[in-house]
């Protein structure tokens, strides 16, 4: 149990409302996507996202997550997924940039801007802008010290050439070394695992029919692999992921995966049985 919470389930209401009946310092990792402003109405009465200014929304949503750093520890990590839309005359709102500003601003230290990249988007028929094929994701802490469990990826045939011929100050360098082996070949020092990943990720979304193997009416669904990485990265093994803004339930099927406990919250019902039938809902990792 986590306050009045059992793990490893979803629950319906207002997120939070839902928060508030968590206990301080009880969440290891929170890694959500809040709705967008004035993109959708998910027919919720109260819904984030349909306030009378992209203002009013960055406010709301920067108070509930007021609620969300009391209840994720001080070692905790935050992920945020959020991306922008149009207003009337065809500009941007701004909506990301003027969250994570606001979210530093209220004492959030902002470790990463991530760029979730979409090599698969749905055309669209504007003539006058380019295609969007990106959203954000950031990466926040409370405080400077963390758990953080550092991931990799495939080393570019690029840095072999160049951690060969590295050098400063005429001399080779190899302050790289204490995080990597010797080769044995031509006194090259790499990491074994590969190089500190980057903040691009390429990863195509989930479409009902197409890149999903469930039936969802969710207009916005998480890919898998989206959350992967956050939840390795930023969750200890058997700690507690939360998701306030539970949708369809990605966040709680990946972390029951990955061997982490999680909670989410969901204001819609419909959603939450999708969540339901996705995920175990039987605490498996207590």
């Amino acid at each position: 149990m986590i306050g009045k919470f059992k793990l490893n389930t979803a629950h319906v209401g207002d997120w939070v409302e839902n928060t508030k009946d968590l206990p301080d310092q009880s969440i290891n990792c929170v890694l959500t996507s809040p709705p967008y402003y004035g993109l959708r109405d998910y027919g919720e009465k109260g819904q984030l996202g349909l306030e009378d200014t992209s203002e009013e929304f960055i406010t709301n949503l920067c108070n509930g997550f007021e609620e969300i750093k009391r209840a994720l520890r001080d070692d905790g990590t935050c992920w945020v997924n959020i991306g922008d839309t149009y207003n009337k005359e065809k500009s941007l709102y701004g909506t990301p940039f003027s969250f994570a500003l606001e979210m530093v601003k209220r004492g959030w230290l902002l470790r990463n801007t991530i760029i979730w990249h979409k090599e698969s988007v749905m055309p669209v028929s504007v003539k006058d802008r380019f295609t969007c094929d990106f959203e954000y994701m950031f990466f926040f802490t409370k405080s400077k010290e963390y758990w953080f469990e550092q991931q990799f990826e495939p080393l570019q045939e690029i840095s072999l050439k160049r951690q060969k011929y590295t050098f400063r100050g005429g001399r080779k360098n190899r302050d790289h070394a204490s995080s990597g082996s010797n080769t044995g070949k031509d006194n090259q020092w790499v990491n074994e695992k590969g190089r500190n990943m980057r903040t691009t990720w390429t990863i195509n979304p989930t479409r009902q029919g197409v890149f999903s193997n469930f039936e969802t009416s969710h207009f916005a669904t998480f890919p898998k692999k989206l959350c992967m990485t956050p939840i390795k990265a930023g969750c200890p093994p058997k700690g507690i992921v939360l998701d306030p803004f539970l949708g369809s339930g990605t966040t709680g099927l990946v972390a029951e995966e990955l061997g982490r406990n999680w909670l989410g919250f969901e204001l819609n019902p419909e959603y939450l049985e999708i969540a339901k039938k996705r995920t175990s809902q039987r605490g498996m990792f207590v």
